[in-house]
């Protein structure tokens, strides 16, 4: 068990995502500060119920620990911060502190094994390449790894426009070849066949 701060919010973070954040609120103010100084993550959980500002939201189970990447400060009291998504994570317990922080006992998920994208799913490989020239290869950051099929299922759940709660069962599924399979069915549904 590892002890997170947490942030829940109303996206879902993958690993090796890039998310940007405009940090405002005290208890959170002092999260990036603290774990800027300490180089240590926090955690980015789904909003299961509640809302990103005032009283803590209650988050998914699992998320990813986030990275801070970069971070500026030009405005007073407010921090805009660049993060990047690492492992997976289910919380077991959580906790509110004293400034309205809340945080959680996690248990690190397994990290998937590296798997050739599947034959029926090369043309993601396609799509995803496709994808980055249009928004810019800015925002994935390397190692860039098409061989990888775990690597271009997390890139494609991040960028397409899936439901946030079919992003977060995208983020739960333990076997990368089973999200490929789940986006490949829905660029299907979407006009985009395989042939």
């Amino acid at each position: 068990m590892t002890h997170l701060p947490l942030f829940p919010l109303q996206t879902v973070l993958f690993p090796g995502g890039l998310l940007p954040l405009r940090v405002f609120e005290a208890r959170y103010i002092d999260m990036v500060t603290r774990c800027l100084r300490e180089d240590s993550v926090f955690g980015v959980n789904l909003i299961a119920e509640g809302r990103e500002v005032g009283q803590p939201a209650a988050p998914h189970r699992t998320g990813t620990s986030a990275r801070i990447v970069r971070c500026d400060a030009d405005e007073a009291g407010i921090m805009h911060v660049e993060v990047v998504g690492e492992r997976r994570f289910r919380i077991e317990r959580t906790g509110v502190g004293a400034n309205g922080l809340l945080s959680g006992e996690v248990e690190w998920l397994a990290e998937a094994p590296q798997l050739p994208v599947p034959e029926d799913c090369t043309m993601l490989i396609a799509v995803l390449q496709a994808i980055m020239k249009d928004l810019g290869e800015h925002l994935f950051p390397p190692p860039q790894r098409f061989d990888d099929a775990d690597w271009v299922g997390m890139r494609l759940a991040g960028v397409l426009p899936i439901p946030l709660r079919a992003r977060q069962a995208l983020l739960e599924l333990e076997l990368p070849i089973d999200r490929l399979q789940i986006i490949r069915s829905y660029l299907a549904q979407q006009g985009l066949k395989a042939d």
